[in-house]
């Protein structure tokens, strides 16, 4: 669909003028030394895929603990988490994880060593010019959430006391595939929306409970080609912009399916 994800994804630059990492930049590029040994190149260890990268403040803390566990959570895409801390105190830590959490979980994603703090500088996830002075020099609790084109799609930021909802992380990744694959775009609460809406003849339906809205960039030509039986929700303003497809005109998309059957678990 040439009005959908691509022309939405030109409307965000792929680089910053100032350095800085936002939503639709190519992320930076490392060499990285891990629990499932050293790679030379992020990029290349994710090639064409889509890929999680979370930090964590630091080993042997009582949130990240339980964070690491959760994170097994199945999604179609690779996960990696960071701290300052080298890979020898992630190995040894990695005993405590296992033992803490529940099913005798195995961790099957690569836990990356940052005591350079060149990564964690990178990414914006700590202040060079602060860092040397601090006597515990804690990453933020970050998320990047990074297309097969090494574009950042989604980032989030905790402080060190707050743990990450990994369902909601999980749906966010299913979100974001599935715009990516079906140039549309997901709306608050989804996929427990739109249970109840108003149609043209006064009426009401909960047919489009689940439904997703067209990207704002998709022209009418290709909505009709592609969704035709799409609605367009009528609002004072009289500007079709609120397009909704019902969730059975998507859901043959594996994300689509996936996600359904996380929520379902």
């Amino acid at each position: 669909m040439k009005t959908g994800t691509k022309a939405y994804m030109d409307l965000y630059p792929e680089g910053s003028t100032d350095g800085g990492l936002r939503l639709g930049n190519i992320v930076p590029d490392f060499s990285m030394e891990t629990t499932h040994g050293d790679f030379p190149s992020f990029h290349e260890w994710k090639e064409g895929k889509w890929a999680i990268l979370f930090s964590h403040p630091a080993d042997f803390t009582p949130v990240c603990t339980t964070e690491i566990g959760r994170l097994l959570k199945a999604m179609d895409c690779l996960v990696a988490t960071l701290s300052v801390d080298p890979v020898k105190s992630h190995t040894e830590w990695l005993n405590d994880v296992v033992a803490h959490c529940e099913n005798k979980i195995e961790i099957k994603f690569p836990i990356i060593g940052d005591p350079d703090r060149k990564i964690s500088t990178a990414y914006g996830m700590i202040d060079p010019g602060t860092s040397d002075e601090q006597a515990l020099p804690l990453t933020i609790r970050a998320v990047f959430i990074i297309n097969p084109e090494n574009k950042l799609m989604l980032s989030l930021n905790y402080p060190a006391c707050v743990g990450r909802n990994m369902d909601e992380i999980v749906r966010c990744v299913q979100a974001l595939q599935l715009s990516y694959k079906k140039s549309i775009a997901t709306p608050a609460n989804w996929p427990n929306n739109h249970a109840d809406i108003a149609l043209a003849d006064g009426t009401r339906t909960d047919e489009f409970k689940g439904s997703v809205f067209l990207l704002p960039t998709v022209s009418p030509e290709e909505a009709k080609e592609h969704y035709p039986g799409y609605h367009t929700c009528a609002v004072p303003s009289k500007i079709e912009y609120l397009r909704l497809v019902k969730k059975e005109d998507v859901e043959k998309d594996k994300g689509y399916d996936e996600f359904l059957n996380f929520v379902k678990s």
